[in-house]
């Protein structure tokens, strides 16, 4: 998918992060950071990152950690990037219609949905990874694998771009497809800017 696809004029993608209650903490900051740093880095262009509930109120992470939220479904800014993370509070999400009919229509008006650990399960829920390849948390093959029968699930990979939609593994690897996803539409260096600001792997090589 090249940039000129996704970019409004000003070259800048809205990217909005789905939070619930349960979700794991790291499969939303993760992301979080990488498109905000990557933004920060390049005088605020590129990204406008923020966060959405189902209702607009708090949510507390698995960890017991309480986020405030900039939006709700009523109420958001159209949505370039989907972010869906994962956590036990999926379980619920899975059968919670409005958020699955708001995906589809999100997605559908968007650019790129991705998920993260076992969002996948939503955006399997969601018929969106019908008939692709789709990776996500190691625990919850089988949850996937109920939610959306005609996925292809590869249990080795870290990550998987299916263009429009993109899948990760577990928790962490969200932060690797973010990062993929900054250099598939701004480029390496970009992405080298924003990994060395935030020394995340092999930042020095």
């Amino acid at each position: 998918m090249d940039k000129s696809e996704n970019s409004n004029e000003q070259g800048l993608l809205t990217v909005g992060i789905y939070l619930f209650n349960k979700v794991e903490l790291l499969d939303f900051a993760g992301p979080y950071e990488v498109f905000s740093v990557t933004a920060e880095l390049n005088q605020y262009r590129m990204f406008q990152v923020f966060t959405l509930s189902e209702d607009g109120r708090p949510i507390q992470t698995i960890n017991g950690l309480k986020a405030m939220v900039d939006y709700s479904f009523d109420n958001h800014p159209p949505i370039d990037l989907l972010v869906i993370p994962g956590g036990v509070g999926t379980r619920k999400e899975v059968n919670n219609d409005k958020v699955i009919q708001w995906i589809k229509q999100v997605h559908k008006n968007g650019h790129i949905t991705m998920s993260v650990c076992s969002g996948s399960i939503l955006l399997g829920k969601a018929g969106l990874l019908e008939d692709l390849e789709a990776v996500t948390h190691h625990e919850v093959f089988h949850l996937l694998e109920k939610a959306s029968p005609r996925t292809r699930i590869n249990r080795d990979k870290r990550w998987i771009d299916n263009d429009r939609v993109m899948t990760s593994a577990g928790i962490s690897a969200g932060i690797d497809l973010s990062l993929h996803v900054v250099e598939k539409l701004y480029g390496a260096d970009i992405k080298k800017k924003t990994v060395t600001y935030m020394e995340y792997g092999d930042w020095k090589v």
